[in-house]
């Protein structure tokens, strides 16, 4: 008996010791929070003073006769600078500059020439109205014969809309060009719109087509919308709102992309408007299906279509998720959808109006709650564990998955020479990061100077957990990193380049959280040049003819094209220069391709990882400075230029077939000579 006892206390000492050493850690990190906030509190309260001074010296300027008495000066002035302004003079130069600067003569006139061919495509398409289509091609599509007959039915609760409104939204449906359709109006106004139902009465008279249901009262929009759904007696069913407008094409391309593919829930890209169709602004193009850009917020919207049978397998929508049924329901469908389909095309006007959540989230603010327990219950079908949270902009969302256990991992850094520029991403690393179970793996790579071996010694010395491993072969980064995978004990690798400094303290553990899911292989993160822009926020396939970094050269803050900058999503590929990987993953795909010795290797690398059907995420909350390439240096040789055009050549022979499709996480319709998301 005296034994199963002493088991039994040791193993309690061991429970105890480990309490203690989280009770330690969370203590230090409380600590660390505590002085943040002070420090918050104290950069406030000055800038606050600041302001505080700065009224009062305008005050002073403001109320003198010399401001009075120049005015007229000022004025003209104002409108001088105006005038300038409008032909972009100076915005245009200064930018001219700063990007030859950057890169160079030959690099500023190649760019030149592109921004001038996307300058002429905008002429030839300004004054088109997006929401119309020619006579010829309105012949056209309604002479198609499909091989396939279906009927959607488009779902539409009416609520008090206003009559001009509801006359626009149903002539775009009886406008369209495919006519195997039926509108399913269901009615919850109160008895102060009579006017909603005389106008419908009449249009459903001239158009059989037209199927409408005055309800007894209003049962909000959910149930509204089963209510339409129990008219509904289509193949495929669509959901259009009350003032918006729909495009000509969208149930022929709809129809044209069901026959072609059989997918069972489709989504199109979409454009705001306010007044006219033809004036509308600020077009949202989306990328292909993206789980986790989808668990960041409702970027799929408008217009979404589905299956019956598809429909009947989740449910119909759900009163609980009012302001945000939308949202829950396209969740629920594209769980359980076999074939998703985006249609890159604005066939969908969203009106923005005081009172619609197009003009804004706060005119309906109970719409974010209804949200975040769409996005909880989500996460609990798939069985994802994690916590819903408000990201930086508002109606945008963050998932904080649980970490499960404290898995080795093990980062790769090769270095030669720079020893001074190693040692600050070191100390990063162990001075800043909070995750505790990592090992560092140097990969010396046939350094020359004496310093740079005595800081080896000091650094293996410091930290216990940094080991120092040789490769005495010429540079060939991938190469090196497979060497130094096959050193490394960790479940999951992280590869490092010597010129990163990591900035948040979870890195780790903002990358781990994704890594661990069974469908992710690689995680990158936000990297930004010393000036505070962006080098890396994911990389785009196609731009400048192989690949690009998103956002580039944006400033560190801003929240990016629809707020992607801000947000966590899937993308094609990540920079190694920060990179986390399975290592069961890293040798199912084979690693790197030593043929790609320098260019290309992680974008390789990630497409591999894709091909073998894991996804590649991006996430914005670990952030580094990327003091990018100072080690390597520029393709400033004959040589090195030659060995850069192979390498380019070797991956348009791997990935040909890939780059003419497009990169399914960007869209078709946004330029390839730029990385800032701007139309073609």
């Amino acid at each position: 008996m005296k034994k199963p006892m002493k088991k039994k206390e040791h193993a309690g000492k061991d429970d105890l010791r480990a309490l203690q050493k989280e009770l330690r850690r969370s203590r230090a990190l409380l600590s660390a929070m505590e002085k943040r906030y002070q420090k918050a509190v104290q950069e406030r309260d000055a800038i606050l003073a600041q302001k505080e001074a700065l009224q009062a010296r305008y005050d002073v300027i403001a109320n003198s006769q010399t401001w009075r008495v120049t005015y007229p000066f000022r004025r003209l002035l104002d409108i001088t600078k105006r005038l300038l302004g409008r032909f972009g003079i100076f915005r245009l130069a200064w930018k001219a500059v700063s990007y030859i600067r950057r890169n160079g003569l030959r690099a500023g006139l190649h760019r030149a020439k592109l921004r001038f061919i996307e300058r002429k495509k905008m002429r030839t398409r300004r004054g088109l109205d997006q929401s119309r289509i020619s006579t010829g091609e309105r012949e056209r599509q309604e002479g198609t014969v499909f091989e396939k007959k279906i009927r959607f039915s488009i779902l539409v609760p009416l609520y008090n809309t206003p009559v001009p409104f509801l006359e626009e939204m149903i002539d775009s449906v009886v406008g369209q060009t495919y006519p195997g359709w039926e509108l399913c109006l269901s009615d919850g106004s109160d008895s102060d719109h009579a006017d909603v139902m005389a106008a419908v009465r009449k249009r459903a008279a001239q158009d059989t087509r037209i199927q409408y249901r005055k309800l007894e009262k209003n049962l909000g929009i959910s149930e509204n919308t089963n209510a339409c759904i129990e008219m509904a007696t289509g193949d495929y069913l669509a959901l259009l709102d009350h003032d918006d407008v729909l495009h000509p094409s969208a149930l022929y391309e709809m129809m044209r992309v069901i026959c072609e593919r059989g997918a069972d829930f489709l989504y199109t890209d979409e454009i705001t408007f306010s007044g006219k169709p033809s004036d509308a602004y600020c077009p949202h193009y989306k990328p292909d299906f993206s789980p986790d850009l989808l668990r960041s917020y409702n970027y799929i919207c408008h217009f979404s279509c589905f299956s019956r049978e598809l429909l009947e397998a989740v449910g119909g929508f759900r009163a609980a998720f009012d302001g945000s049924q939308d949202y829950d329901m396209i969740l629920r469908l594209t769980e359980q959808a076999n074939c998703i389909a985006h249609i890159p095309k604005i066939l969908y006007f969203w009106r923005a109006h005081a009172g619609s959540v197009a003009s804004g989230i706060s005119a309906k603010p109970y719409t974010l709650k209804a949200a975040r327990k769409a996005l909880a219950e989500h996460l609990a079908r798939v069985n994802l564990r994690g916590v819903v949270c408000d990201s930086k902009v508002p109606s945008t969302y963050r998932i904080r998955y649980r970490l499960e256990g404290e898995p080795l991992i093990s980062i790769i850094i090769p270095n030669m020479d720079h020893a001074q520029l190693l040692k600050k991403c070191i100390d990063s690393v162990e001075k800043r990061t909070t995750y505790s179970n990592y090992e560092i793996l140097i990969v010396e790579n046939n350094s020359k100077k004496r310093s740079t071996f005595a800081y080896y010694k000091t650094v293996t010395k410091q930290y216990a957990n940094v080991r120092l491993i040789r490769w005495r072969a010429e540079f060939n980064y991938s190469a090196i990193n497979n060497y130094a995978v096959r050193h490394a004990k960790g479940e999951y690798l992280i590869f490092l380049n010597n010129d990163i400094e990591i900035l948040s303290p979870r890195w780790i553990e903002e990358m781990l959280m994704f890594a661990q899911r069974g469908d992710v292989g690689a995680v990158g993160m936000m990297l930004y040049y010393p000036d505070d822009t962006v080098q890396h926020a994911g990389v785009i396939l196609g731009i400048g003819g192989i690949a690009g970094h998103s956002h580039k050269y944006f400033r560190r803050g801003e929240s990016g094209y629809m707020s992607r900058m801000t947000l966590a999503q899937n993308l094609s590929a990540v920079t190694a220069a920060s990179m986390m990987v399975k290592s069961s993953v890293f040798y199912e795909v084979g690693g790197f391709d030593e043929q790609l010795r320098v260019a290309f290797n992680d974008v390789d690398l990630c497409m591999k990882i894709r091909r073998a059907g894991y996804l590649i995420v991006f996430t914005p909350y670990a952030e580094a400075y990327h003091y990018e390439s100072k080690s390597r240096g520029a393709e400033d040789t004959p040589q090195k230029r030659a060995r850069f055009q192979g390498e380019v050549e070797r991956f348009r022979e791997k990935w040909g077939d890939v780059l003419e499709a497009g990169d399914p996480y960007y869209n078709p319709n946004l330029s390839l000579a730029f990385e800032d998301f701007r139309p073609r």
